[in-house]
């Protein structure tokens, strides 16, 4: 399901309520809220919105868990880091349990350990279904989302929740959910807008299935919802 906007700013109200909606249904429902976040410049003004006092009242934090969906492997003060950005815009501003926001980034720890403790993480609260209830994905101008990158073979995976390598064209190790388990989510949402957007999202929805070199197409939910929320600089420049 695609959904189109005149503008990237009417993209972060909408993509704000679906994000309450999907927490107070899961909270009502279950009494946990499981959520990814993700990184980049396309969520800041969602973030933003989510904190001020006329959305984050409508959440019960206490019982909202936070998950993302990829990281550079960098510390978590690092102006690179995706949880860093998250605290600065939305986490330090809402009054949500340490306890319950798993960054993907631990002292101590190699990128591939920590990836299977992440993937720990996620069991302890998921069990073996590993569903989460929303996982927020952006999507690069190479077609990439979360840390699946073009040519990787962590788009191969079939059996990991969570895969750490080397990205070689970065210079740095990056730390990803792979498709399986973003695959299991209820609901997947990917904010994505531009125009230099618009050669990977026209391949990605219309374009011959190439996931090697368009690797969101590779996120094709199981029983859950995909949507995107794009603009129309996305959509006219195509």
């Amino acid at each position: 399901m695609v959904s189109i906007f005149n503008n990237k700013e009417e993209i972060a109200p909408h993509a704000a309520n679906i994000f309450i909606a999907a927490a107070q249904h899961a909270i009502q429902k279950r009494g946990r809220f499981l959520v990814v976040l993700t990184g980049g410049s396309s969520p800041v003004s969602i973030y933003k919105l989510l904190a001020t006092p006329q959305y984050k009242t409508k959440i019960d934090w206490n019982n909202v868990f936070i998950f993302w969906g990829d990281e550079r492997w960098v510390a978590l003060d690092d102006s690179r880091s995706n949880a860093k950005m998250s605290y600065d815009f939305l986490l330090s501003h809402v009054d949500i349990p340490k306890s319950n926001v798993f960054p993907m980034y631990k002292e101590g720890f190699s990128p591939e350990e920590y990836a299977l403790e992440y993937e720990k993480s996620i069991k302890n609260l998921t069990g073996e279904d590993g569903q989460f209830d929303l996982i927020l994905l952006g999507m690069g101008d190479d077609g990439h989302t979360a840390s699946l990158f073009p040519g990787e073979t962590v788009l191969q995976e079939n059996d990991k929740w969570v895969s750490a390598y080397y990205l070689e064209s970065q210079s740095m190790y990056r730390i990803t959910l792979t498709a399986p388990i973003i695959n299991k989510a209820k609901e997947i949402v990917v904010v994505t807008f531009g125009e230099n957007k618009a050669h990977a999202l026209n391949q990605v929805l219309y374009g011959d299935y190439n996931p090697e070199k368009y690797p969101m197409q590779l996120i094709k939910p199981i029983d859950g919802k995909l949507l995107f929320l794009t603009d129309q600089a996305a959509i006219s420049s195509q």
